[in-house]
């Protein structure tokens, strides 16, 4: 008995041993965003003008990405991006639309890319300086 209890103990522990060794060479392959630039400043403009920046990126992983969502930090600031699935190599866009109605001053806007690469969170920003608007 205590041989066969001895001889199950033995399997399993070295059974465990060969799946955790196992483990540690498994390598996940995933995609990575890479931007152009992370920051884009329209510098000075009216007060109501409405301005748009596109935001490029390459995929310089192994896998394919996938953006998954794009938020923004203010209603002012609506996005587009590129939906399908973007091959290593391949080139993906964020478009960014800044509405300044309302708005004075230096203002800063957050964009935070949310996707499947190894880089899963990525942020880039806008600027603008927003001129109020001469009044006769």
């Amino acid at each position: 008995m205590k041989k066969i209890t001895f001889l199950s103990f033995f399997i399993f522990f070295l059974g465990n041993f060969a799946y955790s060794q196992s483990d540690k060479n498994l390598q996940v392959v995933k995609g990575k965003i890479s931007f152009k630039e992370f920051s884009f400043d329209f510098k000075d403009i009216k007060q109501g003008t409405v301005v748009e920046h596109t935001f490029q990126f390459e995929n310089t992983g192994s896998a394919p990405i996938v953006i998954t969502r794009v938020q923004t930090t203010c209603g002012c600031t609506a996005t587009k991006w590129t939906k399908e699935p973007i091959p290593p190599n391949g080139k993906g866009e964020i478009s960014a639309q800044f509405n300044s109605a309302g708005k004075q001053g230096p203002q800063t806007k957050v964009i935070t890319v949310i996707s499947d690469a190894s880089n899963a969170q990525e942020r880039v920003t806008i600027k603008a300086n927003i001129l109020p608007v001469e009044s006769n």
